[in-house]
C-alpha cells in the first residue's frame, strides 16, 4: 500500500475508490463479539496494511533512530524477542506520529557456536542452517507487527556484512590496534574452542558445554581495547548519555580507574609481556627488572631462568624473575622494579642476586627534580614506537577475539615464512569461509607480500562480539558495495536516539561497541564518541517453574497442584511430594516457557503485545501469569463495546437531532474534554519521557472509564466525546496497530461528524497516518514546586503559558507563593533546578540547607538583665 501512495499511477477518483478498499473496516457494520475468532479476522485483514515505516535517508530534521538489539537466528521467536521488540515498535510507532523520520531498521546476529552446533547435529551446512531459521524468525516477526525497515536488513554471516568487518578489522592493524600474542585462555575440550572469562561459570565450567575448563597457551588475536580505556570512562560522563543508570557503574566497574599506563614490552621469548606501571618514569631507569608470579605462563617455558625484556626507553634488556613476594598491582602479574628510583626495589635487586651498579650521572638525570620530564619523553616514545603508553587501570585486559571455529568471520591475515604475518588486501576481500570440513590444503594460498606459493590464511576466526560492535552503523548504509558507510548518513542520523536490549549484554557488547564507535568516531567515520544517546535495558519475562522438592528435578506445572499460590506451596498430583514454585528466566530445561505462537493463535497478536506490556515497567523483571490477562481482555472488549455504544448513539434515529444545551449537557461535556486532555497528558509523558509504557496503558483505560461512565445523548451530541474517542484509539495504535485500525476504520465510517473541520484529525487517513493528540492550549497543566524532593505545591498554569515558562519565571512564581516563602523563611538555598516538559507540566526543585542559627552577642546592658545563679 505504500508503494502505491507514493506512485499513484492512476488518476485521483480511482486512487481515492481503491484507498479506501484498503483501508475500511473488516467487520464493517457487523457487531460481532470480539472473540479471539474475530481478533484473527481483523490482524489477517491488517497486516499487510500496516505501515512498515517510511524512513528518509535524505532527510536527517526530526531523525528518531530507535535500535533494538538484534536476535541470534535460533528459529523461534521467545517470549523475551516479543517483549524487547514490541517495546521497539511501540515507541517507533509513537515517534512516527510526533511527526519524527524514524529509523527502526532489523538484522541477525548469525554466526557463532550455537549455529555451528546445531547444524553439526543434523548434518547440515551453518549456513543453510541459519538462513532457515532467519526465513522462519522473521514471518514471526512479521506476525509481531513490527514495522521494521527491511530495506536496511543486515545478516552478519552474509559476505556483504563480513567484508566490511573485515575492513574494519584491518583498519585497526594499521592503526596498531589488533596484534597477535601468547597467551594463555579458556580452553573448551568439548566445543574445542576459546572461552571469555565471562564464559566461564563459578566451577570453572563452560557456560555452553558444561565441560571443567582448561588453561591452554596459544598464539591470539587481540584489539588493544585498553588503548581507548580513558576515552571510554571519561566517556561515561558525558551529558548526551540518558537513562543508562545503573549500566554507567557497571562500565566503569569494568574499565576500573585509569590510574596508571601500560606498555606491551618484547621478551626473548618472541612475545609481548604487558607491564602496567603509576610511574612511567620508572623505565628510564637502566636497572629496572620485572618480577613476575610464579605461576605466570611464562615461568612453563624452557627458557624461564634466562628470559628478559626489551626496554626501549633505557635502551637497555630487563631481567625478568618469578616470585610471589613483592606487592603485584591490583588483578595483575606483573611488577616492574625500579632499584635506581626506590630502595626497596634495590633490595629486591640484591635479593634476586642481581648486581645492582649505579654512576653519578644516573644518579643525576634520575632524580626527583627530572621524573615529570623523564615521564613526558617515556610516554612520547611509546607513542612513537607503538608499544602503548595510555592510560588504563591495572586490571582492563585487552579484547581476544580469536575464535578456533568455523562458524564466524574470517580473519584477514595470511602468514608467511618468510614475510610473517600479512594483512590480506583490500582489493581481495571479503575472505571468504570455505566449504565446511575443507582438507587443510583449502587454507594455502599465495603470500600478499612476497608471493610466496606455501603462505597459510589464519584459520582462527573472529568472536561474534566484532560483528555486533560496529552493526548500528552500517544500518544506516546496508547496500552500499564502495564503501563500509557513508559518512554523510552517520553524520546526519548518529548517535542512535534509543537502544533497546537486555542487561546482560550491559557490559560486554556495550564496552565492545563504545569502543569501536570512539575508534571510527577519531578516523572521522562516526560523528558522535558515543554511539547510544539513551539506553532502555529491559527485564527479563520469568516463568514460573516448579521443582521437586530433595531431587531438584523440573516438572510441567500440569503434574502440580498448587497447595497456596502465596506462600509458594504445591505438591506433585500422583505423589503428594512438596514442590518448590519459583520464578526464573524462562527456559526450556525449566519447563516455564510459553511459545509466542501458542499466545497468538489463542489470544491474538495485539492482545500478546498489550499483555507484555502491561502491569509492570519496561525495565522490570515480567512474571508471566494468566492471572493478569484479564484485565488487558477486558479492556478490549470495552473499547470494542463503546465504538459499538457510538454507532448506535449516531444511528439512532429516533434521538432529536437538537443539540441539548442544558448544565447538565455541558458539564459532561466538559468533563470529557478535561478527561481528554489529563489523559492525554498521562499518556504522552509515559510513551516519550519516562517510557513508562504499562503506565501509558493505565492512563488510557483511565480515558476508557470516562468514555464508557459518558451518557447516551452525549455519545450522540457531544464533541468532546468524539475528541476524546479519537485520541483513545489513536494511542493505542503504536501498542496494538491491527485492533486500532480496526476501530479506526469503524471510527471513520460512523455518520454525523461533530468536529468535520478539525485540524487535528485527518479523517481520509488510516490512524497510523494520524498526529499524536495534543494538549488543548486552553487546559491547565501543573507546575510543580518542590523542595529536598518534596512537593512543596503544585500551581495551575495554562498550557499556552506553561510552555514559555523559564527557570527564572518559575523562580519568580515560586518566590511569590506563600507555601513556599514561609517554608524556606529559616532556610538557606544551596541550588535550584527547572525541567520543561511541554504540553504536559514543569518542575521546579529547590534544594536547600537549614540555616544556622547565630547566637546574639551579649552585651552589658543584657549582662545585668540575666538572672543572677
Amino acid at each position: 500500500m505504500q508503494a502505491l501512495r507514493r506512485t499513484r499511477p492512476w488518476g485521483a477518483v480511482y486512487w481515492n475508490s481503491w484507498r479506501r478498499l484498503l483501508t475500511q473496516s473488516c467487520t464493517g457494520n457487523e457487531n460481532p463479539e470480539l472473540s479471539s475468532d474475530v481478533k484473527h479476522r481483523i490482524e489477517a485483514h491488517w497486516r499487510e496494511q500496516l505501515s512498515g515505516g517510511q524512513f528518509n535517508p535524505k532527510d536527517s530534521k526530526d531523525k528518531y533512530y530507535v535500535l533494538s538489539m538484534f536476535p541470534y537466528p535460533s528459529g523461534n521467536l521467545h517470549m523475551g524477542h516479543v517483549r524487547v521488540y514490541t517495546i521497539a515498535d511501540s515507541v517507533a510507532r509513537f515517534q512516527r506520529m510526533c511527526g519524527k523520520n524514524v529509523f527502526q531498521p532489523m538484522g541477525w546476529d548469525s554466526f557463532g557456536l550455537p549455529a555451528e552446533n546445531a547444524a553439526n547435529q543434523r548434518g547440515v551446512e551453518p549456513a543453510s542452517w541459519t538462513e532457515q531459521n532467519i526465513a522462519q524468525m522473521k514471518e514471526q516477526l512479521k506476525r509481531l507487527g513490527c514495522s521494521f525497515d527491511w530495506n536496511h536488513e543486515l545478516t552478519t554471516c552474509s559476505p556483504k556484512y563480513y567484508k566490511w568487518t573485515q575492513h574494519l578489522f584491518l583498519m585497526l592493524h594499521r592503526h596498531g590496534l589488533a596484534y597477535q600474542n601468547e597467551a594463555l585462555v579458556n580452553w573448551d575440550p568439548v566445543d574445542k574452542t576459546v572461552l571469555a572469562d565471562e564464559q566461564v561459570d563459578a566451577n570453572g565450567c563452560s557456560w555452553r558445554s558444561g565441560a571443567k575448563v582448561e588453561k591452554k597457551l596459544l598464539r591470539q588475536w587481540f584489539i588493544r581495547t585498553s588503548a581507548y580505556a580513558k576515552q571510554l570512562l571519561d566517556g561515561l560522563e558525558d551529558p548526551t548519555l540518558r537513562d543508562w543508570r545503573d549500566i554507567i557503574n557497571l562500565q566503569r566497574h569494568w574499565i576500573g580507574e585509569c590510574d596508571g599506563y601500560a606498555f606491551n614490552l618484547l621478551t626473548s621469548a618472541s612475545g609481548f609481556l604487558r607491564v602496567w606501571t603509576t610511574h612511567p618514569e620508572h623505565l628510564k631507569d637502566p636497572h629496572a627488572f620485572l618480577v613476575l608470579r610464579s605461576n605466570h605462563h611464562l615461568s612453563k617455558l624452557k627458557s624461564a631462568d634466562s628470559l628478559s625484556a626489551e626496554n626501549p626507553f633505557a635502551g637497555t634488556t630487563m631481567p625478568v624473575v618469578f616470585s610471589d613476594e613483592v606487592t603485584f598491582p591490583p588483578k595483575s602479574d606483573v611488577y616492574l622494579a625500579a632499584p635506581s628510583f626506590r630502595s626497596e626495589d634495590k633490595d629486591l635487586w640484591d635479593t634476586y642476586g642481581l648486581a645492582f651498579t649505579s654512576n653519578g650521572k644516573d644518579e643525576e638525570t634520575l632524580s626527583p627534580a627530572n621524573w615529570e620530564m623523564l615521564r613526558k619523553e617515556v610516554l612520547q616514545a611509546a607513542t612513537r614506537l607503538n608499544v602503548g603508553g595510555y592510560r588504563v587501570s591495572s586490571k582492563l585486559k585487552d579484547w581476544l577475539i580469536s575464535r578456533q571455529r568455523y562458524w564466524g568471520t574470517p580473519i584477514p591475515i595470511v602468514h608467511c615464512q618468510k614475510c610473517g604475518s600479512v594483512p590480506v588486501p583490500e582489493e581481495q576481500l571479503p575472505v571468504t569461509l570455505p566449504p565446511k570440513d575443507s582438507p587443510k590444503e583449502a587454507f594455502l594460498c599465495d603470500c600478499p607480500k612476497c608471493g610466496e606459493k606455501d603462505a597459510r590464511r589464519e584459520t582462527d576466526t573472529m568472536d561474534t562480539f566484532v560483528d555486533s560492535s560496529w552493526y548500528y552503523l552500517r544500518y544506516l548504509d546496508a547496500q552500499n558495495t564502495e564503501s563500509i558507510f557513508d559518512p554523510a548518513l552517520t553524520k546526519r542520523f548518529m548517535p542512535v536516539d534509543l537502544y533497546i536490549g537486555g542487561k546482560e549484554h550491559a557490559v560486554l557488547h556495550l564496552y565492545y561497541a563504545r569502543f569501536m564507535n570512539q575508534f571510527l568516531h577519531s578516523c572521522g567515520l562516526s560523528p558522535t564518541s558515543e554511539p547510544f544517546s539513551r539506553l532502555l535495558v529491559q527485564g527479563m519475562v520469568m516463568g514460573r517453574s516448579f521443582r521437586v522438592k530433595g531431587s531438584g528435578r523440573y516438572v510441567p506445572e500440569s503434574e502440580v497442584e498448587i497447595v497456596n499460590a502465596k506462600k509458594n506451596q504445591a505438591v506433585l498430583k500422583e505423589t503428594k511430594e512438596p514442590v518448590v514454585m519459583t520464578w526464573e528466566k524462562m527456559s526450556k530445561s525449566k519447563l516455564n516457557g510459553v511459545e509466542p505462537s501458542d499466545m497468538f493463535n489463542e489470544y491474538g497478536t495485539d492482545t500478546t503485545r498489550l499483555i507484555i506490556l502491561a502491569d509492570v515497567a519496561p525495565t522490570s523483571h515480567r512474571n508471566w501469569s494468566s492471572a493478569t490477562f484479564p484485565g488487558i481482555l477486558n479492556w478490549q472488549k470495552r473499547l470494542w463495546l463503546t465504538l459499538q455504544d457510538f454507532q448506535e448513539a449516531r444511528e439512532d434515529q429516533t434521538a432529536s437531532h437538537v443539540v441539548p444545551t442544558s448544565e447538565e449537557f455541558l458539564a459532561e461535556d466538559a468533563k470529557l474534554f478535561d478527561a481528554r486532555n489529563f489523559y492525554v497528558k498521562g499518556a504522552t509523558f509515559n510513551y516519550r519521557h519516562a517510557q513508562q509504557l504499562s503506565v501509558a496503558i493505565s492512563k488510557m483505560q483511565g480515558l476508557t472509564n470516562s468514555l464508557r461512565r459518558t451518557p447516551k445523548h452525549v455519545l450522540r451530541h457531544g464533541k468532546q466525546f468524539e475528541r476524546a474517542l479519537a485520541a483513545q484509539i489513536i494511542m493505542l495504535a503504536p501498542m496494538a496497530p491491527h485492533f486500532a485500525s480496526e476501530l479506526w476504520s469503524k471510527f471513520v465510517a460512523i455518520p454525523g461528524r461533530l468536529n468535520p473541520a478539525s485540524q487535528e484529525l485527518q479523517w481520509s487517513e488510516d490512524v497510523l497516518a494520524q498526529r499524536w493528540p495534543d494538549i488543548d492550549p486552553a487546559y491547565n497543566l501543573d507546575l510543580s514546586i518542590k523542595v529536598n524532593g518534596f512537593e512543596n505545591c503544585v500551581i495551575k498554569v495554562q498550557r499556552t503559558h506553561l510552555d514559555k515558562v523559564t527557570h527564572s519565571d518559575a523562580l519568580d512564581i515560586a518566590f511569590n507563593t506563600e507555601s513556599v516563602t514561609s517554608y524556606l523563611i529559616d532556610k538557606k538555598i544551596r541550588t535550584t533546578n527547572f525541567v520543561l516538559y511541554p504540553g504536559i507540566e514543569a518542575i521546579l526543585n529547590i534544594y536547600v540547607d537549614k540555616a544556622k542559627k547565630t547566637q546574639k552577642p551579649v552585651t552589658t546592658d543584657d549582662a545585668e538583665a540575666q538572672p543572677q545563679a
